[in-house]
């Protein structure tokens, strides 16, 4: 965007006029049944490989889910850029993604991972964003107390460097943590959180959905609509948790929520086509509009892709 006073008349009748034909042409295609770009924004990627060691520390996978795999699922299904989030299989370690982001940069962006009990931490990341082209990081504060260090001193450097830097903060956690991520939200007005897996929250806990409901009131919070397989007590296309689901539009609106697989992660519970099937052609509450903004340009404003 030009901002020198001279252009300013001539940019802004240019932007009118390329804003009013981008909105004619969507509408157009909406009406015309063209589907939305779709843009996932969770998926997990790892390879047994030695040159990429797992930890020691974590089970190792005995299959592999490889970008080259989600290359062709992404073609088989009309998604046309992925987020990938660094797998704990490897824990800190953020080689073989940075691999990938590296080898296919027209596809993927790559949330990493950092020790969160590490003075370092921040460092760590700012390393990973700038020198590796990391786009955000991820922290996994479970409920139970070994996951304490979520109200610890080392918290509020990390954030802060998240925000500094301008990427993510992904928080993948329960229900009981939300709360207490608060303070670091509000000390971090501008920094953009997005909660994964709607905090795995299940659709008869509507206590605990409250405590969702409630970071709406902060509008730099995101949440992924993903895991309605693993939470529903009921079979597809899982009404329990379109309700859920419903209940995060009426409070987020479609411009703070998105889309994501979690392939392979999903796998015992569906396939990769038919989680995409399930966001692209259910949700029926959903205008056109509001589908193609959850399908990919929520995921586009939070992870910019070059499209």
């Amino acid at each position: 965007m030009m901002d020198r006073r001279s252009f300013l008349a001539t940019s802004l009748a240019s932007a009118v006029t390329l804003g009013l034909s981008r909105n004619v042409a969507e509408a157009a295609s909406l009406s015309n049944g063209i589907q939305p770009l779709l843009i996932d924004s969770h998926v997990h990627v790892w390879k047994r490989d030695p040159a990429f060691p797992f930890s020691p520390l974590r089970k190792a996978p005995t299959v592999d889910a490889t970008a080259e795999m989600v290359l062709d699922l992404m073609k088989a299904n009309g998604v046309s850029r992925t987020v990938l989030i660094q797998m704990i299989h490897y824990m800190w370690d953020n080689s073989y993604l940075a691999d990938v982001l590296k080898r296919y940069p027209q596809y993927f962006l790559g949330v990493c991972r950092v020790n969160p009990e590490d003075p370092a931490a921040p460092d760590t990341l700012s390393k990973l964003v700038q020198e590796q082209g990391f786009h955000g990081v991820r922290i996994s504060p479970y409920a139970s107390a070994e996951y304490d260090w979520i109200k610890g001193p080392l918290m509020p450097p990390l954030w802060r460097r998240c925000n500094e830097l301008k990427v993510p903060m992904t928080v993948l956690t329960e229900a009981p943590r939300l709360r207490e991520i608060v303070p670091l939200i509000e000390k971090n007005p501008e920094l953009t959180v997005v909660i994964d897996h709607m905090a795995d929250i299940k659709p008869d806990r509507l206590d605990q959905l409250q405590w969702l409901l409630d970071l709406a009131r902060y509008p730099k919070v995101f949440v992924k609509i993903s895991h309605m397989w693993s939470i529903s007590k009921q079979p597809y296309p899982y009404a329990d948790s379109m309700d859920q689901v419903k209940r995060l539009f009426d409070a987020f609106g479609p411009k703070r929520l998105m889309w994501g697989t979690d392939w392979p992660v999903s796998l015992p519970h569906l396939p990769y086509d038919k989680i995409v099937e399930l966001f692209r052609d259910h949700l029926d509450f959903l205008s056109p509009e509001d589908r193609a903004q959850i399908l990919g340009k929520t995921v586009q404003e939070v992870w910019p892709f070059n499209l």
